[in-house]
């Protein structure tokens, strides 16, 4: 008997996205149960595109607010347009409770977000790269889903967004957002998931190249690098070396190290790396 998890999962594999019995189970969750969902986990495990494959899954706009330090709410709930406003007292001596309308109301993410009559995907991405300050902004849209405007009252929520956060690890996040949301940790996959995931978005590619990229990959990690290869670099290096020609990675040791570029996205880790350490990892996974 398919459940909806398992055709979530099959729905989330159509779009290139292979995802764990665990994140499946908390993505129908969040969604049965309106709740948002934190995600955690290093950089480039593909936190970013569940939250574009399930809007593709569910055929409704993706709406993303990225966070960063200083982030305020005038650039992620809502700001006034103070120049069409100062045009507008200029040219027709608007009063002030005219210029506090919609009319000259700016939605930014999370307003836009509960304003769609079809309920979006809304990504919080990289909330714990924004102040702790911004985290009590969210807590009403989270809790209520609803954004107090001093001028224009309370605005409830036409629909309800299925919220996914993400988040890193470069701070600890508030007791409170957690409590708000369901939780789910996504690491860097597994040979097989990598593989399928490779298959999936490279269906061109070799089967023995494939193998060998995904063991290189995976062996890399393992190595004391500044970066870690994501998913995307994983991607690209195959990419790079299918347009290459490049068959089997043992047989062109120079170009494969040039190719390395994918990968190694810092001088230290570019360092750590030279043709003597690539050969003992494919020596690894031949």
């Amino acid at each position: 008997m398919t459940t909806p998890q398992d055709k979530l999962a099959a729905d989330l594999a159509a779009t290139g996205y292979v995802a764990d019995e665990t994140l499946v189970m908390a993505l129908h969750l969040a969604r049965t149960l309106g709740r948002p969902l934190l995600l955690e986990g290093p950089a480039g495990v593909g936190k970013t595109e569940i939250a574009r494959a399930l809007s593709e899954v569910l055929k409704t706009r993706l709406i993303r607010l990225q966070c960063y330090e200083g982030l305020d709410a005038g650039h992620a709930i809502y700001e006034w347009n103070y120049q069409r406003q100062l045009l507008a007292i200029r040219a027709e001596g608007t009063g002030e409770e005219a210029l506090f309308s919609e009319k000259y109301l700016l939605q930014r993410p999370l307003l836009e977000a509960i304003r769609q009559e079809v309920p979006p995907v809304l990504l919080i991405d990289e909330i714990d790269r924004a102040d702790e300050e911004f985290e009590a902004y969210l807590l009403e849209i989270l809790s209520e889903f609803q954004i107090t405007i001093p001028e224009l009252g309370t605005i409830s929520a036409r629909s309800r967004p299925l919220v996914i956060l993400t988040a890193n690890g470069t701070r600890d996040l508030s007791d409170a957002l957690r409590r708000r949301c369901l939780y789910a940790y996504v690491d860097y996959p597994d040979r097989d998931t990598e593989l399928a995931i490779l298959s999936r978005r490279a269906p061109g590619i070799e089967a023995r190249l494939a193998r060998q990229v995904i063991g290189v990959v995976q062996e890399l990690r393992r190595e004391d690098l500044e970066k870690k290869p994501g998913i995307a670099e994983m991607l690209d290096w195959a990419a790079a070396l299918s347009g290459l020609g490049i068959n089997d990675l043992a047989a062109e040791p120079a170009q494969v190290q040039a190719t390395l570029v994918c990968l190694l996205k810092t001088a230290a880790d570019r360092d750590a790396l030279p043709p003597e350490v690539l050969a003992r990892l494919l020596g690894k996974v031949a």
